[in-house]
């Protein structure tokens, strides 16, 4: 059984692995992309030392390797990195897995479009799964707010509403998928019902 990672890594180090596991790169390029105005920086931004430091540990984790020296005309030679067999499959294993807490799909699914998008990969099925992991969800925070009072039924009505705009989000997204389910069709289950 492969060796699991899911919790031991952070965000900025799964971005991390899976540009490398795109193909060989250096820590300056990836600094770039992760950059403020870098294609992939504009969802999540990673400081360059933090890229450095990710880089460092998953070298030491067996997920990826310094395989060559790049030089360039505009400083010094650069380390060229590349995935594991062990990195790509946890790369690939992560970009497939939807995210377990609703407070972090701002940011984890997001990157997770945005990385499948740079693959040309499908993410209907990272969709579906993400939609089948939110209505419950949806569905117990409406009932919470049912019996909440004060402060407690404006934080479940935040966090209700909060999740039901992301399935609409994703449902929006899979009727651009090529041909969704029924089961991630929306209207094919009422999820938004206002307690």
């Amino acid at each position: 059984m492969p060796r699991r990672y899911g919790p031991g890594l952070s965000l900025a180090e799964w971005l991390v692995l899976c540009l490398v596991s795109e193909e060989p790169t250096h820590c300056f390029a990836l600094a770039t992309l992760l950059a403020p105005h870098g294609s992939v920086g504009m969802a999540w931004h990673v400081r360059k030392a933090v890229v450095y430091r990710a880089a460092q540990r998953l070298e030491q984790l067996g997920l990826i390797v310094a395989a060559d020296w790049e030089v360039t005309s505009i400083g010094p030679p650069r380390v060229q990195l590349s995935a594991t067999p062990e990195g790509h499959r946890a790369a690939q294993g992560w970009l497939r897995q939807p995210v377990a807490h609703p407070r972090d799909v701002r940011s984890e699914l997001l990157l997770k479009l945005a990385l499948l998008s740079r693959l040309g990969a499908d993410p209907g099925e990272l969709l579906q799964a993400q939609r089948r992991q939110l209505i419950p969800v949806a569905d117990g925070l409406a009932r919470q707010l049912l019996t909440a009072t004060g402060f407690d039924q404006q934080l479940m009505r935040w966090r209700h509403d909060s999740v039901c705009a992301t399935v609409r989000f994703i449902d929006a997204l899979l009727l651009t998928a090529s041909a969704p389910s029924a089961e991630s069709r929306p209207g094919s289950r009422p999820v938004l019902a206002q307690p």
